[in-house]
């Protein structure tokens, strides 16, 4: 690809965001009640591509199954206060409540709480006996802790997330987990990211993973930007993991790995694009930290918000919109893209004359 020179002794290749592309208009239209917006990973099949991201402002054992009963996905962050506290409602509220100065501060002394397994096996029971599908997520170094609390508990699909991870992580301090190893040893599928490279993503499909998360903090509560200096434009993220995904399967002779986008996912618009650059699903944050339902109570923060020693996120005030099933579903009150994310993608799809998700994913994209 071509490569722009930053100066003399730099060259660099231009990369996109979801605002710098749009989706053409092609040859055909539809009626929206004719679009499927369904997805499969493994055995497990979901009315819509939305993900709620493990961020305890977004999800509690209650959104998880209320998303999973309107036929979405929502995964549990095992990190948080949900499996460090009997009852955290009064520390989400006192989170709301704190000025921006002594957000972080605070926070980090809530967080500072062990995270207790038997509060791990409770959640996921809870969760379990709705009927839904159980998905909770661990960091890389917590993974080594508490997978095994996690699968005997009864989980369905495991996340590995984090700001970036990768297959070749090297340290000479601890044992890194190796997740090729891990992956086959486990019993149930494996989700893992985030990465926003085309070879660190198809080094994590050669571990096992069943899905890839892209995403490099770039989401609304992260500031790994501007802390690391680390990010990649979500659109060319997504397409080179894209890309990634496709070598893969002619690689492993059939084997189909998911791609999902994690970050910079905050408009119904951006879902379209997402899956238009190649994503089979999008894992969602603020949009649905916007909910009446939401555990942050018109907040939204990571867990890079409260990191003990390099804090890369912070707590942000998103508001609250609407009920989950309005912003899901509508009807929207809003015109900017924030309410009825559903109907909007079947809308897009529809507009450009697709019925399914993976057809949606070969549609003609634009640099405006």
């Amino acid at each position: 690809m071509t490569e722009i020179e930053i100066g003399r002794g730099k060259r660099g290749r231009r990369a996109y965001s979801f605002d710098d592309i749009a989706i053409v208009p092609s040859r055909r239209t539809r009626d929206p009640e004719e679009v499927s917006t369904a997805w499969q990973i493994d055995a497990y099949r979901f009315d819509m591509p939305v993900i709620a991201a493990p961020m305890d402002s977004v999800t509690s054992p209650q959104t998880v199954i209320e998303l999973g009963r309107r036929g979405g996905l929502g995964v549990l962050n095992l990190e948080g206060l949900w499996t460090r506290y009997d009852d955290p409602e009064p520390l989400l509220a006192e989170i709301a409540s704190l000025d921006a100065e002594s957000a972080t501060g605070r926070m980090q002394e809530i967080y500072a709480e062990p995270i207790k397994p038997d509060l791990i096996t409770a959640r996921l029971a809870e969760i379990r006996a709705a009927g839904i599908t159980v998905a909770a997520s661990l960091s890389p170094p917590r993974t080594k802790q508490h997978w095994k609390t996690v699968v005997d508990a009864g989980v369905d699909l495991f996340v590995i997330r984090g700001t970036t991870v990768s297959a070749e992580h090297v340290s000479h301090q601890t044992e890194p987990l190796n997740l090729k190893q891990f992956i086959y040893e486990l019993d149930v599928p494996v989700i893992v990211g985030g990465c926003a490279t085309y070879q660190a993503a198809l080094h994590l499909m050669r571990t096992g993973a069943a899905g890839v998360l892209v995403g490099f903090g770039g989401g609304a509560a992260h500031t790994t930007r501007s802390v690391l200096g680390v990010a990649v434009p979500m659109a060319s993220a997504v397409a080179d993991v894209a890309a990634a995904r496709r070598d893969y399967l002619d690689e492993s002779g059939g084997r189909y790995v998911h791609v999902i986008a994690d970050g910079s996912v905050g408009r119904s618009g951006d879902i379209a694009k997402a899956i238009a650059c190649g994503a089979d699903a999008v894992m969602l944050g603020s949009p649905l930290a916007r909910a009446k339902e939401a555990p942050g109570r018109g907040f939204h923060w990571g867990m890079e918000a409260h990191h003990g020693e390099l804090p890369r996120g912070a707590r942000v005030e998103v508001g609250t919109i609407g009920s989950l099933e309005e912003i899901l579903f509508g009807p929207s009150r809003a015109s900017d893209g924030t309410m009825n994310l559903v109907g909007a993608l079947r809308r897009a799809m529809a507009t450009t004359g697709y019925t399914e998700l993976k057809e949606f994913q070969r549609i003609e994209v634009v640099v405006q």
